[in-house]
């Protein structure tokens, strides 16, 4: 496991409400790290990418993701929030990076938001020191 995964684990699947997570490079299009069993294809981060720069249209029409549409809870250009009964996502977007989590039934969909939602500030953090 590389550092990235290590952190992946750590900070969002030790929690118990994140079922997978991955780190996408935003200018690559492309996963940087992934948590075991989580597969996401390059089309797949598009459509996050994509879903970041059409919030409104995500809000009224939910979003298509993983081979299931669910209804959007939140979205603006930082955070998205989406559901399907008891099971969902939550994405965070940074200046090169976004941050991507699911819940499964059972979970808590708001450990799953607090969690995502602190790493993508470490990560912010991170990435304005390093300008």
């Amino acid at each position: 496991m590389n550092q990235l995964q290590n952190l992946l684990y750590d900070l969002l699947i030790k929690t118990k409400h994140v079922e997978h997570a991955a780190l996408l490079n935003i200018k690559e299009k492309s996963v940087v790290a992934s948590t075991k069993g989580f597969h996401m294809q390059p089309h797949q981060a598009e459509i996050l990418l994509d879903a970041f720069k059409n919030t409104v249209g995500i809000r009224k029409d939910g979003i298509y993701f993983l081979g299931k549409f669910y209804k959007c809870i939140r979205a603006d250009n930082y955070s998205i929030y989406a559901k399907k009964e008891n099971q969902g996502f939550v994405a965070v977007k940074t200046v090169n990076c976004i941050l991507v989590a699911t819940y499964a039934e059972g979970m808590y969909p708001s450990v799953c938001v607090e969690a995502v939602e602190k790493f993508g500030d470490y990560i912010k953090e991170m990435e304005s020191k390093r300008r």
